[in-house]
Formats: structure tokens, C-alpha cells, sequence
């Protein structure tokens, strides 16, 4: 008889375990995450009360692969255009915070006697909050709707970026006993460039791909297709030397920007839910009771730094950024917990061998009592907001409400400085992607060539596959706002600005030159005056031709409708509201948010009048978007359909209002569940002598809720009949209804 391998087994026991608990603490209206964090702690080998786990090993591939699916789901969620929206504020705070919480960690690893290396990568691990966990807790509270939630995650997506970079750091420091500058700018660089390039390049296909194949697609095809996608990106993010977890969130926002981006979000779901449950299981697996006592000072003292340094910080850093005090508390209070990202550190120290033994499971601790807290935290910043505003100073109140105001306001900018930015902006877009295919073609494409094709012949067609490949991207580089309106009003406004447009566009060709003589050297090995006037014809040759400037246009056209959400036709299919219509919102406390009409909703077939929305809730329909069309600013007579995502604008108490109700169900309504008699059945009746149904036509009998399929007769079997046939005495009647409906026809 075989055995059942220890995978399966323990998988077993923490699904059993984490079942009960969380059944429980359910029970208890307790979050569900912290009965995932004692169903660890109980199925760990530390507790020995219950059955627990063969090979601990095998749980932490489970829960790596949970953390994948958080990030990825995380990603569908938050798209690019809004981490755009939220960029300055999430940017500003999470340098508030990674410096702030550095110094914090550095100078209290040192008050407690760590040594100076393990100072160090304590104040990095306490400077990385929890996306994973924060995510599943605004999830499980019903927040994500709100203004702050937003914010929070701009916040724990940049943070991420930089444990990226941090983690390079650190180990440069390790080795090196000193920062290497050269290596810090090269780590960052090349971060920024990949996340340049793969979005770009995703954004352009992938949506486009999915446009293509829709009619083909199943649930069960897209499924596959999504989850492969998102590994897909996994594997190109580690074999880059960057996180799975950065490679999830990564694929998960180009999704977003697709027209299947609501029902990926659906059909992922359940896998989601078992895989993250398996991961916070796994972080509840990590924490020993009888070291949490050995090193209870450590664990107490860095878990009040945490909670109130994350508070502190993250509440200031919001606020420098000009969100007013409200959003600022509650995304501080957000905050509070030591993340995913602190154990991936933590390891690396230890794998340098560079840290006290004792530090990981320090830290460990800390990251489950942080985590454990994080409910509560997030739901005393409300109550610590009203406290705050109750006893601060009218002058001190009132300089807040002015500098917020003022923050939040959009500035007048030099016509100077829009077209430096914008020409910055495509420029290094374009010139990353170019870089990357050239990188790419070298490392992989070339070495095939010149294996099937050695000598000129095979430099030569190398060179022209790369050069179709990148000439519409040079061409951008070249033309781009060129033609804008600050370039045209600064060349009309003053003669003296010439010449410094002329030298911004002649740098840009120089920059194109200088990437085509790259290439051209490389393959040919010319000499550089060669190769400089050979690429100077070359760039001519791009910057007059009339099939690369279209095959650009339609490159970038396809692009922007891909990042705006449209099908190519105008049609949108994603509300981006929030970029036209946030900045002019004149009240601060309103925000847009996207609320999707599930099928059994009691709002299902109302239409927007009858719903009452602005009567009951004080919000405002701005869009309603329904598969790959958007109707804007819908009148009162528009319905609601199931699956409709319906973006609308108020304060986080009118929304909070708004979403309870439109997760009640009809059935709720009309005070009852859904009984077994209440289920669709086929059934059948007899037509007795008496019976008030003899002589009667089908139409006349009038039999509610209920489709009459066949009818049995002596001579005959009449399928589908006509809603004109008589019933006719003995005949046997054959009826799709509701089981009560067709116990009441037998009864009769």
C-alpha cells in the first residue's frame, strides 16, 4: 500500500487546522488573517498539542508560491494608472519612512548590544512594512474602496521597489564593509529599466493579445493563461536578479489594463485565497513561544518602535506630501507591521553570515505580534484622528487645512519645464526600450545567427533584424514633441529660444547616432569615423522615411489605447475617470472608486432612478463600464447589470454606506434565504378528471415561474408545445419549475 507523501499530508494538516481556526475566530468577528497566524503557530513544530508538519521545507515553497498570488492579485487590482495617481504622495512618504525607520532601527540595535552589521540590516528589515498582509487585511475590513487604501499601496509598491535596491546595498555592504556607489546606481538603473521596458512592452501586448483571442477564451483558458502569464513574469523577474514577488505585481498591473482585467480578478480569486492562506499559515509556523520569551525585551522593545515609528513617519510623510491629516493618520496607522520583505533580508544576512544567529527569529516574532496588530491599528487611526483633531490647536489646524489645500492644488508651470519633462519622459522611455532589444539581441539572437551564418553575411542580416526592430523607436526618440504646442509657442514667442530648441533635437539625434554606431561598430568592426558617418546616413534615412514615422505612430498608438483602457475604436474599457476628473474634485474628502454588480446584487435589473444611489448614499454615478464599452456620466434611466463596474465619487463614509448595500443580496430583501424549495427542478403532473385545467390552453392556464416542456398522451408526445394546446384529461405534464410550484400542480 502506497504512502500519502509528506506534501500532501502537511498540506493536510494546516488546511484542517487553518479551517477551524479561522472558523472560529470567524465566530469571534475576529479578522481571518490572525486565525491564519495561530493555525501556524499551533501546526508548527513548536506546539505539539495538535498534529503538526513532517518537512517545514515543503510549507515554505506553498507559501512562496502565496505570496506570488497576493502580489499578482494586488496587481490586478492596482493598475498602473493608479500608482500614477498616487505616485508624489506614495513617493514622498516612503523616503519619510525608509529613512526615518533606518535611523530608528540602526540606533536601537546598537542601545541593545547588536553588533554594528546587524544594526544595519535591522533598520532596513523594520523599514519594510507588509503589502501581503496590509492587502489582506483591507480586503477582509472591506476597505479598499477608500481614499487612504490607495495611497497605502502606492506606499508598499515603492517600498518594495526599494527593498529591491536595498537588498543590493546591504549586500554590497556585507562583502565590502563599505557602501559601493557604483554599484548602488547600477542596481537602481537597472531596476528602473526593467520595470520601464517590461511595463512598456507589456502594456503594448499583452492587452492587444488578449483582444485577439477573447472569442476563444474560456474561464478555464483564461485561468491558465493569466496564472502562466504571472509565473511567466516571475521567472523573468529572478532570472534578472529581482523578487518573484515584484515580477507578480508586475504582470498583475498589466492585466489590469486589459478588457478581461474583472473577470481574471474573479476566477483567480479562489486560488489566491488558498495559496495566501498558506502563506500567513507559514509566517504563524516561523515563531517559537519559548523564544518569544527568551528574547522578550528585543521583541517588545523593536515591536513598540515599529508600531509607533511606522505611525510617526508614515502619518508625517503623507502629510509633507499634502494629503490632508485624516488620509495622513489612517495610512500611518496602516503601516504598522514588519513585512515579507524583512525575512527575505533577514535570510541574506544570515547567508553572508554577516548577522547574529538571533536576529531572524527576532524579527520574526516582531513580524507576527505587528501582524496580529495590524486590524486593530487600522481601526484605532479613526478614533486617534478624532483625538488629534479635538485637542490640536486652532492655528496649527488651521495652517494643516491651508497647506494641504495649497499642496493639492496644481500649479502653473513654466512652458520651459512642461517640455523638458515631457521630452525627458519619451525620450528615456524610448531609449530603454531600444537598449533592452539591443541587450536581448546580443545576448540571444545573435550568437544563433552567427552559428547558422557565420562571417558578413550573417552580421548583415543581424543588423537588419535590429534595425527593424528599433528604427520606429529611434524615430520617436528623434521626433517626439517636436511639434507640441510649448515647442511651437516658444519658437513663435521668442527668436532667442531657437536656439535651444534646435540643440535639444540635435542632442536627441546624437543620441540616436551614437546607439546605431554602437551596433554597427559591434558587428563590423569599423573604425569609429566610419561607423560614425555610416550611422549619420542611417539616422538620415529614419528621420525622413514615411514607413517608419507610420510604423511608429501605430506602435504608439496601439500603446496608449492599450494604457487608456480603449479598444481601439474610442470605446473605453476602463474607468479612467480618476485621472480626468481627480484633480478637479474641489472637496477634499471626496475620491472616485469602482464598485463591481455581482449577479445576485439587489441592484441587478434597476435602473439608476429607481436605485435612488444620490438620495440614499449623497455619491454620484460617474461611469458605468460594461464589457468593452464605458458610458459616461449615465442618465437616470440607465440600468444595472450584473458584472457592470460602476465607478462612482463621494467621502469614504458615503462609499463605505454604498458598498455595504450593494453587497446585500435580493434574497435578503424579501427576508428570506434560498430553501430547497426554492430550487428549479424537472417535475411532472398528472391532468385528472376535475381537474380546472381540462379545456384550458397553456396561455390560459397561466402557470407562473415555470416552463412547460412536453406533454404525454396516449396517441401522442407533444415536445415544446404550443402555448395555444388544451390540456386534455389524463394527460401527463412535463414542467421546469421551482419544487414548490410543482408539488402544488401534484397536489391539485
Amino acid at each position: 500500500m502506497s504512502e500519502v507523501a509528506p506534501l500532501i499530508s502537511d498540506l493536510a494538516i494546516i488546511l484542517i487546522i487553518a479551517g477551524i481556526v479561522t472558523v472560529i475566530f470567524k465566530w469571534l468577528k475576529q479578522p481571518v488573517i490572525l486565525g491564519y497566524i495561530v493555525a501556524g503557530i499551533m501546526a508548527g513544530p513548536s506546539v505539539s498539542l495538535v498534529p503538526t508538519v513532517s518537512d517545514p521545507a515543503n510549507i515554505k515553497i506553498w507559501a512562496d508560491i502565496g505570496v506570488i498570488f497576493l502580489l499578482f492579485a494586488m496587481g490586478l487590482d492596482f493598475s498602473f494608472k493608479k500608482l500614477i495617481n498616487v505616485g508624489i504622495t506614495a513617493i514622498v512618504a516612503t523616503v519619510t519612512i525608509v529613512c526615518g525607520m533606518m535611523f530608528i532601527g540602526y540606533t536601537a540595535g546598537n542601545a541593545m548590544g547588536f553588533s554594528h552589521m546587524s544594526s544595519i540590516f535591522l533598520g532596513g528589515m523594520l523599514s519594510m512594512s507588509s503589502t501581503a498582509i496590509v492587502f489582506k487585511a483591507f480586503n477582509d475590513m472591506g476597505l479598499l474602496q477608500q481614499k487612504f487604501t490607495g495611497i497605502v499601496l502606492g506606499i508598499l509598491v515603492i517600498e518594495d521597489l526599494v527593498a529591491v535596491v536595498m537588498m543590493v546595498v546591504l549586500s554590497t555592504l556585507a562583502v565590502g564593509k563599505h557602501f559601493e556607489g557604483k554599484e548602488m546606481l547600477e542596481s537602481i538603473l537597472k531596476l528602473a529599466a526593467f520595470l520601464i521596458f517590461w511595463s512598456a512592452l507589456g502594456i503594448y501586448l499583452i492587452p492587444t493579445l488578449l483582444k485577439k483571442i477573447r472569442r476563444f477564451t474560456s474561464n478555464e483558458i483564461l485561468l491558465i493563461t493569466s496564472l502562466g502569464l504571472c509565473l511567466g513574469m516571475v521567472m523573468i523577474a529572478t532570472k534578472a536578479g529581482f523578487s518573484a514577488a515584484l515580477g507578480a505585481f508586475v504582470m498583475g498591473s498589466l492585466l489590469a489594463e486589459t478588457v478581461e482585467a474583472e473577470k481574471i480578478v474573479h476566477i483567480v480569486q479562489p486560488v489566491k485565497d488558498l495559496f495566501a492562506s498558506i502563506f500567513f499559515v507559514s509566517v504563524g509556523m516561523m515563531i517559537d513561544p519559548a523564544m518569544m520569551w527568551e528574547y522578550a525585551v528585543p521583541i517588545f522593545i523593536l515591536t513598540l518602535l515599529v508600531l509607533s515609528g511606522q505611525v510617526l513617519f508614515g502619518s508625517f510623510g503623507v502629510l509633507l506630501s499634502g494629503q490632508p491629516l485624516k488620509i495622513a493618520i489612517q495610512s500611518g496607522f496602516s503601516l504598522t507591521q514588519v513585512g515579507e520583505f524583512a525575512f527575505i533580508i533577514a535570510s541574506l544576512g544570515v547567508s553572508l553570515n554577516v548577522t547574529d544567529k538571533y536576529l531572524y527569529p527576532v524579527i520574526v516574532a516582531v513580524s507576527v505580534i505587528t501582524t496580529f496588530l495590524t486590524p486593530y491599528m487600522i481601526r484605532l487611526s479613526e478614533p486617534a484622528y478624532r483625538f488629534i483633531d479635538i485637542h490640536m490647536p486652532e492655528s496649527l489646524k488651521d495652517y494643516l487645512v491651508h497647506y494641504t489645500s495649497g499642496a493639492m492644488t496644481v500649479k502653473h508651470q513654466g512652458t520651459w519645464h512642461k517640455l523638458i519633462r515631457s521630452m525627458l519622459v519619451s525620450v528615456t522611455l524610448y531609449l530603454v526600450v531600444c537598449v533592452f532589444f539591443i541587450t536581448l539581441y546580443f545576448s540571444y539572437v545573435h550568437p544563433l545567427i552567427r552559428k547558422s551564418l557565420p562571417g558578413m553575411e550573417g552580421n548583415l542580416l543581424g543588423f537588419i533584424i535590429i534595425f527593424l526592430v528599433i528604427s520606429p523607436f529611434l524615430w520617436a526618440i528623434i521626433m517626439k514633441r517636436n511639434n507640441s504646442t510649448e515647442f511651437r509657442k516658444l519658437w513663435t514667442d521668442n527668436k532667442f529660444n531657437r536656439g535651444p530648441l534646435v540643440s535639444i533635437v540635435l542632442v536627441k539625434i546624437l543620441i540616436c547616432t551614437i546607439i546605431m554606431m554602437s551596433i554597427i561598430t559591434h558587428l563590423f568592426n569599423v573604425a569609429l569615423g566610419a561607423g560614425l558617418v555610416v550611422s549619420s546616413i542611417i539616422i538620415a534615412v529614419i528621420y525622413f522615411s514615411k514607413r517608419i514615422k507610420k510604423r511608429s505612430l501605430t506602435i504608439e498608438r496601439q500603446f496608449m489605447a492599450n494604457f487608456q483602457g480603449t479598444d481601439g475604436n474610442g470605446l473605453s474599457t476602463e474607468s479612467d475617470t480618476g485621472s480626468t476628473l481627480g484633480s478637479n474634485i474641489p472637496f477634499k474628502e471626496l475620491h472616485l472608486a469602482d464598485f463591481t454588480v455581482s449577479p445576485d446584487s439587489i441592484y441587478v435589473g434597476r435602473t439608476l432612478k429607481e436605485s435612488s444611489l444620490r438620495t440614499l448614499f449623497q455619491i454620484n454615478v460617474i461611469s458605468i463600464t460594461r464589457g468593452e464599452k464605458r458610458l459616461d456620466i449615465p442618465q437616470g434611466e440607465e440600468h444595472l447589470y450584473p458584472y457592470d463596474k460602476v465607478t462612482v465619487v463621494g467621502t469614504d463614509r458615503q462609499l463605505e454606506s454604498f458598498r455595504t448595500s450593494m453587497e446585500q443580496k435580493k434574497v435578503e430583501r424579501n427576508g428570506n434565504g434560498t430553501s430547497s424549495q426554492d430550487e428549479m427542478e424537472i417535475g411532472q403532473f398528472p391532468v385528472e378528471g376535475g381537474s380546472p385545467l381540462i379545456g384550458k390552453t397553456i396561455r390560459e392556464a397561466d402557470i407562473s415561474d415555470s416552463i412547460i416542456i412536453g406533454i404525454e398522451r396516449s396517441t401522442v408526445n407533444i415536445m415544446n408545445p404550443d402555448p395555444d394546446t388544451i390540456f386534455k384529461e389524463n394527460d401527463t405534464v412535463w414542467i421546469v419549475g421551482k419544487r414548490k410550484i410543482i408539488k402544488g400542480l401534484n397536489k391539485d
